[in-house]
């Protein structure tokens, strides 16, 4: 009964001992199914944020322009020294060919553009532009082969003709391949100034040309070509002639819609031939406030070849404007064209008088006033070939 006693304590300890083993046993089970259950959403939740990053990244991807492939790149060419050219100075002063296809508007954009450096970077002979502006042909062409003869380099031609002109009279060939694209011109009409402003720009695309002289079909010079290129190059003056003519011919001729760019008492008028230098040139090609005004209200009985330039000129460059023209014109007629000449009018003592007209030329007393007359006649040619070698000495 003792012996029994004595077992029944270590009965209960062993019973309370394999219970707590049980739990311990159970409750490691438990920490583990939680363990690997947090594992598991974790992983889960991991791959699902892996598949939403790539799939937006492939969608963002999708949305970008696609960019075509690179070309492959160009082998460079060797070019042998020999046949190796380059642009330089020499080709860019070369003058444009006078054919060529610009309007208008693109050809007096180009001939308004100057350099801002007034040294030139080269030795420049300065040219005189000599600007036809005819209804055909050139009729007295031979008195101008035998003037420019010899002078080469030290002048530019250019011909503005009418376009219906197809060039069936003989061209002499100091004029062959000179006419410019042109258009209709009509006497006293805007489109004269246009025609004008056409061979000015022709003519300023030759960064050589210094002097422009306008001239016609029946002038002639009155002197050789050293006298006047030496003459022009060396003025210090242009040639516009500009005055106020308060007669119904003159003042009457202006109109009050021309305001407020033009003022009656700004109106000029004078004769169309013309001789400036080449920043005058510049400005009247350049010009975008007058010039506007005479195409819009200067017509008909308004004569805008004998008003506009006087005018222009008068109101923004008369400090270098000598009020004179440089050609010769007899308007003791009267009426509304100058007296022409014949054959038979052509004298030695004619032209001589011609030459020896007194004016200012730089501030001097001078016998040389005009350089070019006009208006001489086809029949007139022969004459003035005979003794062009005694008087003009030529």
């Amino acid at each position: 009964m003792k012996g029994s006693n004595n077992q029944y304590p270590l009965n209960s300890v062993s019973k309370l001992f394999n219970a707590q083993l049980h739990f311990v046993q159970f409750l490691t089970y438990v920490l583990i199914l939680v363990f690997g259950v947090t594992l598991g959403v974790i992983i889960s939740f991991y791959v699902k944020q892996c598949t939403f990053s790539l799939q937006f990244t492939q969608l963002s991807l999708s949305t970008l322009p696609r960019t075509p492939p690179l070309p492959p790149p160009i082998a460079k060419v060797e070019i042998p020294n020999s046949n190796h050219s380059r642009e330089g100075l020499k080709e860019f002063l070369k003058p444009p060919r006078v054919m060529h296809d610009m309007d208008d508007e693109e050809l007096l954009w180009r001939a308004s553009m100057t350099a801002k450096i007034s040294d030139y970077p080269f030795n420049r002979v300065p040219k005189v532009a000599f600007m036809f502006l005819t209804r055909g042909p050139v009729f007295l062409a031979p008195l101008w082969e035998k003037f420019f003869k010899g002078n080469e380099g030290y002048y530019s031609i250019y011909v503005h003709s009418n376009p219906s002109y197809n060039g069936s009279y003989p061209e002499s060939p100091v004029f062959h391949g000179r006419r410019i694209p042109s258009k209709e011109v009509a006497w006293g009409n805007v489109n004269m100034i246009e025609a004008e402003r056409r061979l000015l720009a022709n003519a300023l695309l030759d960064i050589s040309n210094q002097r422009f002289v306008l001239i016609s079909e029946s002038c002639i010079p009155l002197f050789n070509f050293s006298t006047i290129y030496s003459y022009l190059i060396n003025s210090t003056q242009n040639y516009v002639m500009a005055y106020d003519d308060p007669s119904g011919v003159g003042r009457g001729r202006y109109s009050i819609q021309m305001l407020p760019q033009i003022s009656l008492r700004q109106w000029r008028k004078g004769f169309q031939w013309f001789e400036m230098d080449r920043e005058l040139a510049l400005e009247v090609v350049s010009d975008r406030t007058y010039f506007p005004v005479f195409q819009q209200y200067c017509k008909g009985s308004c004569y805008a070849d004998e008003h506009y330039l006087p005018t222009f000129v008068s109101i923004k460059f008369w400090e270098g404007n000598s009020n004179r023209s440089l050609t010769w014109v007899d308007w003791s007629k009267g009426g509304p064209h100058p007296a022409h000449f014949l054959r038979s009018q052509v004298t030695v003592e004619f032209l001589e008088g011609l030459r020896s007209k007194k004016c200012k030329y730089n501030e001097n007393s001078t016998n040389a006033c005009f350089l070019f007359a006009r208006k001489f006649l086809p029949s007139a040619l022969s004459k003035l070939m005979e003794i062009a070698p005694q008087v003009m000495h030529f």
